[in-house]
Parts: C-alpha cells; structure tokens; sequence
C-alpha cells in the first residue's frame, strides 16, 4: 500500500511537470533563426509617414507595412504575430543593433556608411528625391524653375537644402517642423515647392484630403535604394531577399504599390533585382 502511494504522488507529480512544459511552451522571438518558431517577430517601421509607414486609429497602414507583412508571413508568422516598433531615422542602426527589433523597413535607403553598421536585405524600392507642387502651378518645370521659388525646408532634412547648394541657388527655404506641415502651406501658396524621396511625397499626396491636388514634378534628383535593416551577420537577410523576391513574382509587391501610392499617379520604377544598388 505504501509503495501505492508514492508511485501514484510521483505519477502526479510527472503529470504536473508535463502539463506545465505545455504551458510554458515556446516563449522564443523572431530572432535571427529565420524559422518563424517564435510566438512573434518585432517589425521597426515608421509611424507618421502615409502611404509608407503610418500609425493610425485602425492599425498600421502603407507599403512598407505591406512588404514587412508578407516578408514576415514568408519567415512564419501571420499578421497578428507581428510586434510594431517605431523606427525613427536617427535611431534604426541602434535598434538593430541592440536586438530591439528584428528587422526595419521603414524607408531605409542603403548606403556605404550604414552598410558599416548592419546588414540590408533588398533592395525593393527604388526612390528618388523629387518635387511635390500643386496640381495647377505649371511654372516649375525643371530643377532650375526652383530659383526664386519658395521650397519648403524640414527641420533636420538636407534634402531642400542639396537643391539650394546644387540646383537653384536662388531658392528661398522656408523653414517647416515636418513634411505635414508644409502640405497645407503648399495647398495655400505660402510655399510653392516641397522636395524629399519621391515616394515618400506620393505618400502625402495619396491622402484622401489631398487627393488631386498636388503632383510630382518627376526630377530623379537621386537615387535611394530601400533595403531591409537586419543586424549585422543576421541569417535573416537571405531569407528575406527570398521573401522579397517571392512578392514580386507573385504580383503582390506592385499591388502593393498601386494600393498605396497610385492615388498620387506615383510612376514607380520597376521592383530592383536584389543587390542591384543604384548609385
């Protein structure tokens, strides 16, 4: 009887160490397996550019949560396993670093000294700096049409200022907190020119209180070549440039950029190859 007992007590107790292994079960993130094992996987983005990346009542919004979204789901993890972070520029080589996020699409352009720091998956847009301008100023037809013109100027950008140093030297900047702020100041003449990535004006325009309203003037100023930010060495880039390569084969990258940016008659170049950087 009493060898019973103690046989039963430790098939209890067993019993309780399994149910407690279920329980506790895989507690794991993204990571840099690439597997998609974990419960979730943390996604920087940005939160306040539309069209792109925007945090809103409803969720989160643009291409580039677009693109992460499938990217992820190609890695293992459905929509509601994704955790969102705010990637604001100054901070993404940091956050990657640090192992805050596991990877960042969040108009990351690839260049030579953030490649020192982290790894690029990509690239899957190919941008450029442009001009945003009202629907009907037919005035401001090429870059030296910028001389004497109001450009609006973004606290912490250099994008107007490389048009004043470069292009028109004759360029007024008017200083501006953020691209929002400008939008209404274009609207109501106070500025006759905003300049940045051409998506990320396409993004601005694509709002539904500024539909038809502005257009871009098409300069290619530059090229920006957004990429994917993995922490250095992470095996997560291969997987993702499988994933990148799925969504345009598929049809879903330029669905994508049509859902996002066409309402702004965004001409998007065609998705790149990946590795094809252009200068």
């Amino acid at each position: 009887m009493k060898l019973r007992k103690v046989t039963a007590a430790s098939a209890t107790v067993f019993a309780l160490a399994l149910t407690a292994t279920a329980c506790g079960g895989d507690n794991s993130t993204g990571g840099d397996s690439g597997s998609g094992g974990g419960k979730t996987i943390t996604v920087g983005i940005k939160f306040d550019q539309p069209g792109l990346g925007q945090k809103t009542p409803q969720g989160y919004a643009g291409f580039d949560v677009d693109v992460a979204t499938y990217v992820a789901k190609k890695l293992g993890y459905d929509a509601d396993q994704i955790e969102w972070k705010e990637a604001k520029s100054a901070d993404r080589e940091t956050m990657l670093q640090r192992g805050d996020v596991d990877f960042i699409a969040a108009t990351y352009s690839i260049t030579p000294e953030r490649q020192e720091k982290v790894d690029f998956a990509g690239p899957y847009l190919l941008a450029h700096q442009d001009v945003l301008v009202r629907a009907d100023d037919n005035k401001i037809k090429s870059p030296k049409d910028l001389n004497n013109a109001k450009l609006c100027s973004v606290t912490g950008s250099t994008s107007a200022q490389n048009v004043k140093d470069k292009l028109a030297p004759k360029a007024q900047l008017q200083p501006y907190p953020t691209y929002s702020a400008c939008l209404p100041g274009l609207q109501n003449g106070a500025v006759d020119a905003l300049t940045t990535d051409d998506s990320i004006l396409a993004g601005y325009a694509a709002q539904s209180q500024f539909k038809g309203k502005f257009k871009l003037g098409g300069f290619k100023l530059t090229n920006e070549n957004y990429g994917i930010g993995v922490k250095k060495g992470s095996d997560l880039k291969a997987d993702i440039n499988k994933a990148l390569e799925a969504m345009v084969a598929d049809g879903a990258w330029q669905k994508a950029v049509d859902k996002n940016l066409g309402p702004a008659n965004y001409k998007n170049e065609p998705a790149p190859k990946i590795g094809d950087i252009k200068s």
